[in-house]
């Protein structure tokens, strides 16, 4: 008779002690992704800041633009694959020029960036860096740095953090279908430069 009313299971306080567990656990996993996140978001920026300063010192250094240099070859310390630009302001992927691929083999010759090649790399959150000029019906044209591969999260973080949360304007423009980041991703977010 004694062993009928034995009953095996966890107690109240085992079972709370396990939810509690499973709760930390899980709380540590959502915080590490986000601080993931976080340190993607702070790297793009870093990236942009980086890229632009490089775009200045050139400016500085030589009195044009990468890209848009037309004394390029003349102004590298390694000729290979260097062309000059056509030297009116404007980074164009259009043309014979193409100064969009010129702009980053021209600053990895006047050694102001790293990595080889025409393309820009990838950035931070994984799309690929660009340089183009941009021209709007609704603000000034412009050189920008241009970020593919981003999601609608992500740029509405950039965006809160380095410009005025729009897509349409500011700084920071992000090209999509969407006049307000909404959920068709991804964005390509240009910076001015």
């Amino acid at each position: 008779m004694k062993s009928l009313n034995k009953q095996q299971g966890f107690t109240l306080v085992e079972i709370a002690i396990v939810l509690v567990i499973v709760g930390l656990l899980l709380g540590g996993v959502l915080k590490g992704q986000e601080m993931i996140k976080n340190a993607e978001i702070r790297g793009t920026i870093s990236e942009v800041q980086g890229l632009t300063t490089a775009v200045y010192a050139y400016r500085d250094r030589y009195n044009a633009l990468p890209g848009d240099d037309n004394n390029a070859v003349v102004n590298s310390s390694s000729a290979t694959d260097v062309a000059v630009g056509n030297g009116d302001g404007q980074i164009k992927a259009a043309g014979t020029f193409k100064e969009d691929e010129q702009f980053f083999l021209q600053l990895r010759a006047a050694k102001l960036i790293t990595g080889t090649g025409v393309k820009g790399g990838s950035h931070s959150l994984g799309g690929a860096t660009t340089v183009a000029y941009q021209t709007y019906a609704d603000k000034s044209n412009g050189n920008e740095i241009c970020l593919a591969g981003i999601d609608a999260a992500d740029a509405i973080i950039l965006e809160a953090k380095e410009d005025d949360g729009s897509p349409i304007t500011g700084s920071i423009i992000g090209h999509n279908s969407d006049t307000a980041y909404g959920t068709n991703s991804p964005y390509t977010l240009c910076f001015e430069i």
